[in-house]
């Protein structure tokens, strides 16, 4: 399949204003709360899982394209990319419903969950756009685009992926609180 500039140009102007859309209602969800009367308490174990998966998908996503198996490389970060959103839509809609959770351990444990977590949270800001410009030059053809773009997205995405649920297991223990 061949695209045109015309087209490759509106997927990168459609990646920028969901960057931007995504970049505002991550900042802002915190200053916004939407009384339900759904409890949503389930869902930081949910998107924690789909954060893990999405993870073991990269990785496999990253066996596939080194052993030249370009098909499974694009249905895995198709995965990828769909479980990520998926994540992104339930955490999004748990911090507007519920009350943030602050973290009780002491100590080290309270130092390593902070490095962690301002590490994840700032890599996957930065990262997100760099993910769907990625995204858009490998499904696009824009292979040597791609590959440079991949070799430093790739770990980042890969780090948010396996923090994230770090983070969440962390965190556990202060729930009940």
């Amino acid at each position: 399949m061949s695209f045109s500039q015309s087209s490759i140009s509106r997927m990168n102007r459609i990646a920028t204003v969901i960057s931007v859309v995504v970049l505002l209602v991550v900042v802002l969800m915190r200053k916004i709360k939407i009384d339900t009367s759904i409890d949503f308490s389930f869902l930081p174990p949910f998107y924690s899982l789909l954060n893990a998966i999405a993870a073991v998908i990269l990785i496999i996503a990253y066996f596939q394209i080194k052993n030249k198996n370009i098909i499974g490389h694009k249905r895995s970060m198709f995965a990828a990319l769909s479980i990520s959103l998926l994540f992104l839509l339930c955490y999004v809609v748990y911090h507007v419903t519920t009350p943030e959770t602050k973290y009780c351990g002491e100590g080290l444990s309270r130092t390593i969950y902070f490095v962690l977590l301002i590490s994840h949270i700032v890599l996957a800001a930065v990262s997100f756009p760099f993910i769907l410009f990625t995204f858009i030059r490998g499904y696009t053809m824009q292979t040597e685009s791609h590959k440079k773009l991949a070799k430093y997205v790739f770990p980042v995405w890969l780090y948010v992926c396996i923090t994230g649920p770090l983070c969440y297991l962390m965190l556990m223990p202060c729930y009940a609180n």
